[in-house]
């Protein structure tokens, strides 16, 4: 009777394909070294404020023919859960893998915690995985910062800079005729930029870094990488503003050059594993408005807020550009669930939350005294750049109309507003402001357009350092989230202007437009532009120019004069239409007429990112604290020490 009943068992199972090893963890969230051992002086991978929120994840692989029964995760052995939400690992090959979460976490209690997660499947086997996260400690202080301003010149390495430096001030003897406002902030670090999953990031990890303290993966921010292909589930971090508005009250105000739903100003105010999803991403702005105290939003990205049926919408219909949240995650972190809904009218809903709406400078300089929620959306996505802006308001080209957006407002006039709008609450602010289009210009290797960029950021950064004089417990950091395009002054032209035109109208090529052109060494000289009363160079067509070489460079054609069109905008809605489609595609398309290709290191159309250092210079309460070499998480953590704990001795 026991071995027909042994054999009998052993069909059965055989016949459900269970298999005999044991479950297996695949993947837990938060992410760190394995542990083996006790705990080293190595950095853990994810360190949070203490009380900060985070969600928890392990994916299991249970096997064919068997199911997920429970997983419970401890911290220090201690219990954190007893209700877990399961779901499907959509992104695993296997087909039998689960993921379980314990959503909106937080942990007190500074130091090095363990973290063990237990699954149980439906035959009672048992799997367990270890892993490690830090709670940083927050010195006690006084002084500490009301207001905290992060600048990010996007893609701005030490090249942008000096290249700024050198067309806005000129160089005599050997030395500088001035200084950019950001060289005159009064602490300086150097600052590592690799991503969760690389040495080079983009600007999502880039940004999120600065935002909440943590690595992420490419294209994502405001989340840890999981194993489902939903664009929205995946495991939560709070980030900066979310944590200063539930425990302080302060407020958050987004400015940018860029669409507002691009990397940079979205890794403050929502959660995606997918950065390209700018429907859900711009709902989460407003669905989620409260729970981060959203006030300020500023920059292009109008087709995400216009109904489906509006010229120039780009309102996603699907989940994958769109957002619906788990019911799971919506309840623990107290958010909406969110909807799928292309006919949504978002400037609608903002202004009946009583957010001003401005879509030109001009309603934008006559916002209402007082005006305590703004919302200020000034090309369909990305702005036109400061060079094809300014020369605009000059009349020496129409190229704004192009795009159907002639009066637009420059960095440093959003920033101003922003400023007044944000002092208006007394429990002081968090406002991010970039200068998008250094990046997105230097992938492009137009020289000229991205170092007006930097200028144009750096003229914010002079906004800001007059409100710092007036508001001294304010820390202002200024700093990038990358380097882009290897980009370095290669030396200075040894022709004036006119001849060099002469040069590229030969359409000789290299013979022309390189030799005898490109000054290295003694030959460069010091290139002189000259600054008009707007703050912008009367032009960069100058004899003798500044030359700007690529590391990471596509192929492109190059003739060294300020390019006349910009290079598409594949993310503006018209793009395929007259008079956009007449513009360049790419760097090979351009500057044709001089002959002289240079070739690129990449495979790629454009210039790419590169995992160089960056710079960081600061000033205020707690500036001080900003020294040496530094991971980019680290700045978040600095920054969080002045406003929770106060400024150090000297600040």
């Amino acid at each position: 009777m026991l071995q027909r009943s042994t054999i009998l068992v052993s069909l059965v199972l055989g016949l459900a394909g269970i298999a005999t090893a044991q479950p297996v963890i695949t993947r837990l969230v938060p992410p760190s070294r394995p542990v083996q051992g006790p705990p080293s002086r190595a950095p853990e991978a994810a360190r949070f404020l203490p009380g900060q929120r985070f969600d928890l994840q392990a994916t299991v692989d249970v096997g064919p023919g068997c199911t997920l029964s429970s997983v419970e995760f401890q911290v220090d052995g201690e219990p954190v859960a007893t209700i877990t939400a399961f779901a499907a690992a959509t992104a695993t090959p296997s087909g039998n893998d689960h993921v379980a979460s314990a959503r909106a976490y937080s942990c007190d209690r500074p130091g090095l915690h363990l973290l063990v997660v237990k699954a149980t499947d439906s035959l009672g086997r048992v799997s367990a995985a270890q892993g490690r996260f830090e709670v940083v400690k927050i010195e006690p202080g006084e002084r500490r910062a009301r207001n905290l301003i992060i600048m990010i010149g996007d893609g701005m390495g030490l090249a942008h800079r000096t290249a700024a430096r050198i067309m806005k001030h000129g160089v005599t003897l050997g030395k500088s005729d001035g200084l950019l406002e950001m060289d005159q902030l009064g602490h300086t670090a150097l600052v590592t930029t690799h991503s969760l999953n690389s040495i080079v990031t983009d600007s999502s990890p880039g940004a999120a870094a600065y935002s909440t303290g943590n690595k992420a993966n490419n294209q994502q921010h405001g989340v840890f990488p999981d194993d489902t292909i939903a664009v929205f589930d995946n495991p939560r971090v709070e980030n900066v503003a979310e944590y200063l508005h539930r425990t302080q009250g302060k407020v958050l105000g987004l400015v940018t050059t860029s669409d507002v739903a691009d990397a940079t100003p979205a890794a403050f105010a929502s959660h995606t594993q997918n950065r390209a999803a700018g429907t859900g991403v711009c709902d989460q702005f407003f669905d989620e408005r409260e729970t981060r105290g959203l006030r300020v939003l500023m920059g292009g990205g109008r087709k995400w807020f216009l109904p489906q049926d509006v010229a120039g919408s780009t309102r996603a219909t699907s989940n994958d550009g769109d957002y619906m949240l788990p019911s799971e995650l919506a309840q623990a972190w107290n958010v909406p669930v969110g909807t799928i809904d292309p006919d949504r009218d978002l400037i609608a809903a903002f202004e009946a939350d009583g957010f001003f709406y401005a879509g030109d400078r001009k309603t934008l300089t006559a916002a209402p005294e007082g005006t305590q929620r703004l919302l200020g959306l000034f090309n369909f996505s990305n702005m036109n750049v400061s060079l094809d802006k300014i020369a605009g308001r000059r009349g020496t080209s129409r190229l704004v109309d192009d795009y159907g957006f002639p009066d637009q407002p420059m960095l440093e006039e959003m920033t101003l507003k922003a400023l007044e709008v944000l002092s208006r609450n007394d429990k002081g602010f968090v406002l991010m402001v970039e200068g998008a289009s250094i990046d997105k210009q230097a992938h492009n290797m137009d020289s000229d357009r991205w170092i007006h960029e930097t200028i144009e950021f750096d003229n914010a950064v002079g906004v800001c350092r007059r409100f710092l004089e007036q508001h001294p417990d304010t820390l202002l950091i200024v700093t990038a989230d990358h380097e882009c395009g290897g980009a370095n002054i290669i030396g200075g032209s040894m022709v004036t202007d006119a001849q060099l035109k002469a040069r590229i109208d030969s359409g000789q090529g290299v013979s022309q437009v390189r030799e005898g052109v490109v000054g290295t060494g003694d030959e460069a000289a010091f290139p002189r532009y000259v600054m008009s009363a707007d703050g912008y160079p009367a032009t960069t067509d100058i004899d003798y120019r500044m030359l700007i070489g690529y590391a990471a460079n596509a192929d492109r054609h190059e003739d060294w004069r300020t390019n006349p069109q910009p290079i598409r905008d594949p993310q503006q809605p018209f793009n395929d239409l007259k008079p956009l489609s007449t513009y360049p595609a790419n760097p090979m398309q351009r500057d044709l007429k001089g002959g002289f290709k240079v070739t690129g290191q990449i495979q790629d159309t454009v210039a790419s990112h590169t995992a160089t250092d960056i710079p960081l210079t600061a000033d205020g309460r707690g500036a001080s604290r900003f020294r040496g070499v530094i991971d980019n998480t680290e700045v978040f953590f600095r920054a969080m020490q002045a406003v929770l704990g106060g400024a150090a001795e000297g600040d």
